[in-house]
């Protein structure tokens, strides 16, 4: 099971919206067969797997990370596919949370005469797929904000300037999180005061994740560098399209008390959008609105060992007044990048 779900880790920035998934198949005490999912439309990691068993597979185990499908997409039910095989036993990490399978795959293999275990490295297995997790078991998709900051809780200096608060590595690493994200989002005040691409630069980039950017009011400028045609944008905003432009989405919410997108809305507009895992990357309004929301899930956070006495604060919290009222958070990592750290929290 530990080599199927290093398998499913190489589809980590490719099979969105579909979900990570690999698969090893073993006979006679030896691997005779290995899979993992690359792309949605593509095989998945079973028929890949089997595909290279052969014969083999018959009466064999198989080691999958996701409960096999029972539905027909894309692709054919891949439960059929194994018990076309002959397989003796399939053991899963964990059951697969789209209701179109919830169970259904392993009833059928089951049904077939086919010995079926499940929860063999569950935890990791979620893991990996925690945003297609989220996403069909609560209908909402799993939130992870990036934010880098000075020691003293600073993410740009006095003067506004704020590049570069890490180093390269911090740099290069919040690239390899940003190209597993089904999208990229941010908020229309991070678009006029840094004017980013908002796209994944790294040399095995193969596929871009969606932008989408949270402008109440409708201020995104045609010249933005984010509209450069490499991918979609979406915009979720309260007014109506102040312009059209091909691979532009403006997209009309309800607006909140304050006069700005409600938030709830955008969460749905999110889901309808296939997102599993979306990176946030704004400022300290949209961030600090999401996170006292309850809508994020986890901070990804680089601290650079350098002080700017001042400047733009970490988060903007609205309704936080009094100590009593802080935010717990939960450190699940902690690891050195270059002369930076990175923290991982979850409240």
């Amino acid at each position: 099971m530990a080599e199927a779900l290093r398998l499913a880790e190489r589809g980590l920035q490719t099979t969105d919206p579909n979900p990570r998934v690999g698969c090893v198949v073993a006979a006679g005490g030896r691997v005779v067969g290995r899979g993992w999912h690359r792309a949605a439309g593509e095989p998945h990691a079973e028929i890949l797997a089997l595909g290279e068993a052969g014969e083999r597979a018959r009466a064999a185990s198989v080691y999958v990370t996701l409960e096999p499908c029972s539905h027909t997409g894309r692709t054919p039910p891949c439960a059929d596919a194994l018990i076309a095989a002959g397989v003796g036993e399939v053991v899963v990490a964990m059951a697969d949370p789209d209701p179109r399978v919830a169970g259904r795959g392993l009833k059928r293999l089951r049904a077939a005469g086919i010995a079926v275990r499940s929860g063999l490295m569950e935890t990791a297995a979620r893991e990996l797929n925690i945003g297609f997790s989220a996403r069909h078991e609560r209908a909402r998709p799993w939130l992870r904000a990036k934010l880098a900051a000075s020691l003293d809780g600073c993410t740009a200096g006095p003067d506004g300037r704020s590049q570069w608060i890490t180093g390269s590595a911090a740099r290069a690493d919040g690239q390899r999180w940003r190209a597993r994200a089904s999208a990229l989002l941010s908020g229309i005040g991070t678009v006029l005061a840094d004017d980013p691409r908002l796209d994944v630069r790294l040399a095995d980039c193969v596929r871009q994740p969606q932008r989408i950017i949270v402008d109440s009011k409708g201020r995104l400028p045609r010249t933005a560098r984010l509209l450069d045609g490499s991918g979609p944008v979406t915009v979720a905003s309260t007014v109506a399209p102040p312009w059209q432009r091909d691979g532009v989405c403006w997209r009309q919410l309800p607006a909140a008390a304050d006069g700005r997108v409600d938030l709830t809305a955008l969460v749905g507009l999110l889901v309808e959008l296939e997102c599993n895992e979306v990176h946030v990357e704004a400022g300290p309004t949209l961030t600090g609105a999401l996170l006292a929301a309850g809508l994020i899930d986890e901070l990804l956070v680089y601290q650079a060992p350098v002080l700017l006495g001042g400047g733009a604060p970490l988060l903007a919290l609205p309704g936080m007044e009094k100590f009593d009222q802080r935010l717990h958070l939960t450190l699940i990592e902690q690891r050195r990048v270059g002369n930076d750290q990175r923290l991982r929290l979850r409240p």
